[in-house]
């Protein structure tokens, strides 16, 4: 399950989360289809927490290059 994209991810959770809403489950099925929406769940949540991490840092090397850019500017 690790290699599946946040969209990837995603979308199964969503299938998983619409059979276990439409019901006519074994106790077994429901119980195992939740497993699995769970660990899509943290699957997305983990991939979300990269993209994040990754915007951070962006921002902040870009941050530290315009001070660098400012400070030259200055007299």
């Amino acid at each position: 399950m690790q290699e599946l994209t946040f969209e990837e991810a995603y979308r199964k959770l969503e299938e998983t989360v619409k059979t276990l809403e439409a019901g006519g489950l074994t106790l077994e099925e429901a119980t195992r289809l939740f497993e699995e929406g769970m660990r899509l769940a943290q699957l997305c949540s983990k991939r979300l927490e990269e993209a994040e991490l990754k915007i951070t840092q962006l921002q902040s090397a870009i941050g530290d290059q315009m001070k660098l850019l400012e400070e030259q500017e200055e007299p």
